[in-house]
């Protein structure tokens, strides 16, 4: 029996698609940031054509950074979905000089986040503040943030009450608002906690669907740096505790058996509420996008496929 289950080597031939996993995969979106999207000669190349690329807006990136590759990606025909981290927005005017500054160059979905400053740096601390602004007026699609394993910033004593007020706040914003929503969560390793957390979602009455975050291909080092930094607490201790075996550590990560089993349980269960997949490109762009063709059938396929 393999000690790491969830590690596929590198020289191990490709599995083919499933169905299950071609039709999971459909419509799936990615995550850049400007200095990560500036090696990228062409998305087109990538990326199948309409494809929503978010645009992590990290503390200290200028807007006007923010704003230009949001028309770039736009203009290569992709659908842009920059972040609005509530926690570095100073106040209502800066937001609403951002939202029209993205409007400009035909953006008009955004992703709706806390963000990770412990300080605020203005007026706002959550993305709820940010909804009730009415600043987004217009755009058609507004996502929130989700967490499947809880967010210690939310909720210190490592519950989970205040999150799933706040969800429970976000599904009732979306029922009274024309935007379509969804939750998109931080990347996570392991389907069973997951599907526990969606049902227990539906079983509450939060209506958001959800837009599940894996990890895509990279070292397991790489992906250890990331979870300790986005405080992805119960998948860190797993990728920890698989990390003992130093023999493992240079034999590259997939999120092949994940996927698998959402995409199993979601065929199975046709009302699961996971609505797509979202890709956090930890090893790169390029690597994810190629996984993602190898894995996904046609759906996968680069507007500029060969």
């Amino acid at each position: 029996m393999a000690l790491f289950p969830f590690l596929k080597s590198s020289a191990a031939a490709p599995q083919a698609a499933t169905a299950e996993v071609e039709a999971f995969l459909k419509g799936y979106s990615i995550e850049v940031m400007p200095r990560t999207a500036e090696k990228v000669e062409d998305f087109r190349a990538l990326l199948p054509t309409g494809t929503r690329v978010y645009i992590a807006h990290i503390e200290g990136t200028p807007i006007e950074d923010m704003v230009a590759t949001a028309k770039r990606i736009g203009d290569e025909g992709f659908s842009v979905m920059p972040h609005f981290p509530a926690r570095i927005i100073k106040d209502k005017a800066t937001l609403v000089d951002w939202v029209g500054r993205y409007k400009d160059v035909g953006v008009n979905q955004g992703l709706l986040l806390a963000g990770g400053v412990a300080q605020p740096h203005g007026d706002f601390h959550s993305s709820m503040q940010l909804l009730e602004t009415g600043a987004f007026d217009g755009f058609e699609r507004l996502h929130v943030g989700g967490h499947p394993e809880g967010n210690k910033d939310i909720d210190p004593d490592g519950s989970d009450k205040m999150v799933m007020e706040a969800a429970r706040w976000k599904s009732a914003f979306s029922e009274r608002t024309d935007a379509k929503m969804a939750m998109a969560t931080q990347f996570c390793f392991e389907a069973g906690p997951v599907i526990e957390w969606v049902n227990r979602l539906q079983a509450e009455g939060i209506k958001l669907p959800v837009h599940i975050g894996v990890a895509g291909p990279a070292k397991l080092q790489t992906l250890i740096k990331f979870a300790i930094a986005c405080g992805v607490g119960a998948s860190l201790k797993v990728l920890q505790k698989r990390a003992l075996d130093v023999t493992k550590l240079l034999l590259p990560y997939e999120p092949t058996e994940f996927i698998t089993e959402l995409a199993a349980h979601k065929a199975a269960n046709p009302d699961f509420g996971i609505e797509q997949v979202h890709f956090f490109p930890l090893g790169g762009i390029k690597t994810n996008a190629e996984w993602v063709t190898a894995n996904g059938g046609t759906s996968g396929k680069p507007a500029k496929a060969a």
